[in-house]
């Protein structure tokens, strides 16, 4: 597979099933998880798994890749079409959520030594977050002295917590409850 030479559409389809099914084996199995496990919930061969994704690190890399793009998506629909009053309070959970669900994943490639390199994405990312957070400013649901770069920092130390904590799904929605009712206007 040369990188400038566009997939098949059934490759395509094998790459997104490859994906899903390792992004789903690698939450749940940590370290031990395999990519014949991956192959085997992908319901493809060992051999198109490697064919898309040579290493583990490769797969890993490719799984952060488009969790990124899925979390520039749903913050793009959200200013897109989302009330502005709960939008950025649906979107706060929705990255610490996605967060705890990743954790796995971002643990291998730091023990690995893989630097996540996450570019423009980020950038999208906090540009997106920052349209929720001054809609919802505007419509009054956020405090107007709150900034971009505290809230990211709840966010990342809120998502941590839940990682590095294996919280449990209600812990992590009673913490996201109280750190963004901190961002409401008194």
């Amino acid at each position: 597979m040369t990188p400038d030479k566009p997939l098949r559409a059934d490759a395509r389809r094998n790459r997104a099933r490859i994906l899903a099914a390792a992004e789903e084996v690698f939450t749940e199995h940590g370290a031990a998880a395999s990519t014949e496990e991956v192959a085997a919930r992908a319901g493809v061969a060992i051999g198109t798994v490697f064919r898309h994704f040579p290493t583990k690190r490769d797969l890993l890399a490719a799984i952060m890749k488009e969790l990124r793009r899925r979390l520039i998506e749903r913050a793009g629909a959200l200013v897109a079409d989302g009330d502005p009053a709960t939008a950025f309070y649906d979107y706060f959970g929705f990255l610490v959520e996605s967060s705890a669900n990743i954790g796995p994943v971002i643990g291998l490639l730091a023990e690995e030594g893989t630097e996540i390199e996450p570019g423009d994405q980020i950038m999208a990312l906090a540009n997106a977050f920052g349209a929720l957070l001054e809609a919802a400013q505007r419509a009054g649901t956020v405090r107007p002295d709150a900034r971009l770069d505290e809230v990211m920092a709840l966010v990342a130390a809120t998502g941590h917590g839940a990682v590095a904590g294996a919280w449990s799904d209600d812990l992590r929605r009673r913490t996201v409850a109280l750190v963004t009712d901190a961002l409401r206007p008194r």
